[in-house]
């Protein structure tokens, strides 16, 4: 049944492998298929690092055994006159050529590994994100986000330091090696034999050792999996959770599946360490011989003591790639394995052609009816869809009517072509229905489900998201960001279509400009309820949170002039006055707090704000007018309710407030003074902090006098002299400008409102 369904539902080609084309069983066929001139470069720059190695290698021994020792001194270099220091010197330099030269060499090598493999990365991520939209309908429904997020993303981000490792790291390691072992073999044989001793142990018992943790390692990426799974379904389902008091049940089953998970890596880690234990045991072993055999021949004088002293220093060397060459070994093993796994999960069985993925030069309009003969259609042995047949005029208005499960939306999901059928026909007048493009069936056809997803982005992204199918060429020439985007995408296999482009077809929506398609999208929104919405959404937005052009700029500008030449009763927002309709806090400010510091809540406790207080002899006055505050406020809420209602309509404070202030003012009373000077820094802090929130013109407790208005604006002033105009701290308002912080409303009322006055609010 599967073979058919998929013949007839994904309609393949007659390539079979162009249109659907396998995801490489092999980890190391997929890297050398894709990057097979830059592992061959790789290789080129491993031979040229070689002889400046073994070069690095020999220096030393020159310089102890015929430098320093004075033995078969060389007359002559090159014509010069060579003495004892002369040529020690000439060793040393040449000695520290040969290592900057080969740093550099390995500089360059890992940085290009490090390129070719994010390269790599960003194309296998890029070609299973390809694979997402190919899979069919009924393998989308049935994987959760939560478990094919992680496979893209966390599962697959070990293969970039791989892939580039593929070839390069082998090799280059690989040729350390052969070139330190050359280096001692040419020493001495028996030297030679004695640093390879240990190297067949190793070799016979790591990969027997590896392939446990292989295993466990797979066992721990389903089970990883199936926690993802778990999560998500407790994220999309917690008011099940709370409605049913199942909270514990699913805390059980989380618990069950980090223990497996906990125990697999448990044994994980004891098996690596060991298999680290062993190889570390082995490698110390080693210099057994070196010190035993090497003394020995060293005092029968079959070795010099340079040469011996070489041999230490290159068998120490012979570590690290002999090390690196294991971890590349266990690493790609892992790896190997979750590419295997990752890899089975993006070949669904009936994907859609790849070749539907891609548009033809032009889309021509639908003509003839749409027919189906004899269509059916299911999934897993069960059957939606039986054996129907339908004709229908493109001008005519069907409704499908049924029961749930009946098949009725699988019938509009046949009709649009979302799905395929199991058997049966189906043709738009001429054309094969299952074998046209998904430019023709995505463009010609609209179709809305019962749950349409909405994608993040701006209402209008949204709206226009059927007229996004390709960029549009304005002929502007590239810059050389463009080309260097252009130039990796094309290197990695991505997508060179610039997402920041303008996608927006008018055109294809047969709009005349964008002044047309905005007035049909108006009468939409309308039409659908959602104008008004829409429109105070707008209002409501940030500035600093949409992009506005110089165009809407200087509208929105215009607004805020003629706004204010009506004469509405708006407290207009001044640098030099004080508005009584805003709080103290926002006197002070005057402006939109971009550090949490300097939120109107934390003003308080901000170093700055009260240095500044205390510079215009503000800051024992707040103390002062703090006390009164709170003692006004426990003597006017006496024996209210800390629930009561009269809290959030006076806005000053909360019943728990009240509550902290009664505890405040009694230990006030304790005091031998009774000043509130004498609290503790918090209590003193608790009192200012009442004066900030105070708005005139809402708490008319005769606090906030000209006197004090004339202070904060010295305060203000003083803010703004310290911060500067432009600073990460506050953005500061400005009559003349458009203000980030301040939404679209906000900006074009640039005031504020009078409380009191409801009509003029609304």
């Amino acid at each position: 049944m599967n073979d058919s369904k998929k013949n007839q539902s994904s309609a393949p080609s007659d390539d079979h492998n162009v249109d659907y084309p396998q995801i490489d069983k092999s980890i190391y066929r997929y890297v050398l298929r894709h990057t097979f001139r830059g592992q061959l470069f790789l290789l080129l720059l491993t031979v040229l690092t070689m002889p400046l190695v073994y070069i690095s290698l020999d220096i030393p021994k020159r310089i102890i055994n015929q430098a320093i020792d004075g033995q078969n001194l060389p007359e002559a270099i090159l014509g010069f006159e060579v003495t004892q220091i002369s040529f020690l010197m000439l060793l040393s330099v040449a000695f520290l050529v040969a290592v900057v030269a080969t740093g550099g060499l390995k500089y360059y090598l890992n940085v290009y590994k490090g390129v070719l493999g994010e390269r790599m990365l960003r194309r296998f991520r890029f070609d299973l994100y390809t694979r997402i939209l190919r899979f069919p309908s009924s393998k989308i429904r049935r994987t959760p986000p939560a478990e094919i997020i992680p496979m893209i993303t966390a599962e697959t981000e070990p293969l970039g330091g791989l892939i580039g490792d593929a070839i390069a790291a082998p090799a280059f390691q690989g040729a350390l090696l052969l070139t330190y072992l050359s280096f001692i073999f040419q020493q001495d044989i028996w030297l030679g034999l004695a640093s390879i001793a240990l190297y067949p142990p190793q070799m016979y018992f790591i990969p027997k050792l590896q392939a446990k943790v292989n295993a466990l390692s797979k066992q721990r990426v389903k089970t990883v999996r199936v926690l993802a799974t778990h999560i998500g379904e407790t994220v999309q389902g917690a008011s099940d959770i709370h409605a049913n008091d199942s909270g514990r049940y699913e805390q059980a089953r989380t618990s069950g599946n980090l223990g497996r998970i906990f125990d697999i890596r448990e044994e994980i880690y004891r098996r690596k360490f060991f298999i680290k234990f062993l190889n570390n045991f082995l490698a110390q072993v080693t210099p057994f011989f070196f010190f035993s055999i090497g003394g020995y021949l060293v005092i029968k004088g079959e070795v010099s003591l340079g040469a011996l002293v070489a041999v230490l220093a290159a068998y120490k060397d012979i570590g690290p790639p002999w090390k690196e060459l294991l971890k590349f070994y266990q690493v790609f093993e892992d790896t190997r394995v979750k590419y295997l796994q990752v890899a089975e999960q993006f070949e669904p069985e009936n994907m859609i052609r790849k070749s539907l993925l891609e548009a033809p030069d032009t889309v021509e309009p639908l003509s003839g009816e749409l027919k189906a003969q004899n269509v059916s259609y299911g999934e897993e042995e069960a059957t939606t869809v039986s054996n129907v047949s339908f004709s229908i005029p493109l001008d005519s208005h069907v409704a499908v009517v049924g029961g749930a499960g009946s098949g009725k939306s699988d019938v509009s999901g046949l009709a649009a072509r979302l799905i395929w059928p199991t058997s049966g026909k189906i043709h738009m007048g001429e054309l094969n229905w299952m074998g046209a493009s998904e430019a023709v069936t995505g463009r010609r056809i609209g179709w809305v489900g019962s749950a349409p997803y909405i994608f993040s982005g701006t209402i209008a992204h949204n709206l226009y998201y059927g007229l996004f199918n390709a960029p549009n060429d304005d002929g502007s020439e590239r810059d050389a960001a463009a080309e260097h985007r252009i130039r990796e995408a094309t290197a990695s296999g991505n997508s060179p279509d610039d997402s920041g482009a303008d996608w927006l077809d008018i055109a294809a929506g047969g709009f005349r400009d964008s002044e047309d398609l905005r007035d049909r999208s108006r009468q939409i929104l309308k039409v659908a309820g959602l104008g008004e919405d829409v429109y105070q959404m707008g209002l409501s937005t940030r500035v600093a949170d949409t992009h506005v052009d110089a165009d809407t700029e200087g509208k929105i500008l215009e607004a805020r002039r003629q706004f204010h030449n009506k004469g509405l009763d708006v407290t207009t927002f001044d640098p030099e006055r004080y508005n009584v309709n805003i709080s103290v806090a926002q006197n002070i400010l005057f402006g939109y707090p971009l550090s949490p510091d300097f939120a109107p809540e934390q003003l308080p406790s901000n170093p700055l704000i009260t240095d500044l207080l205390r510079q215009v002899g503000l800051f024992d006055d707040f103390l002062a007018l703090g006390t009164k505050v709170a003692q006004t406020m426990v003597e006017v809420f006496e024996g209210v309710s800390p629930d009561s209602d009269l809290f959030e309509r006076f806005s000053l404070i909360s019943g728990d407030d009240l509550l902290i202030l009664e505890d405040i003012l009694r230990r006030l009373t304790t005091l031998a003074d009774q000043s509130p000077k004498a609290l503790p820094e918090s209590d003193q802090e608790v009192l200012r902090s009442f004066i900030y929130r105070l708005v005139p013109a809402q708490h008319r407790l005769g606090i906030v006098d000209d006197a004090l208005q004339a202070q904060v604006l010295e305060v203000r002033k003083l803010l703004r002299e310290k911060l500067g105009t432009e600073n990460a701290s506050v953005d500061f308002l400005n009559p003349e400008a458009l203000n980030p912080g301040l939404d679209i409303e906000s900006n074009v009322l640039f005031g504020a409102l009078p409380f009191g006055k409801p009509a003029l609010r609304s």
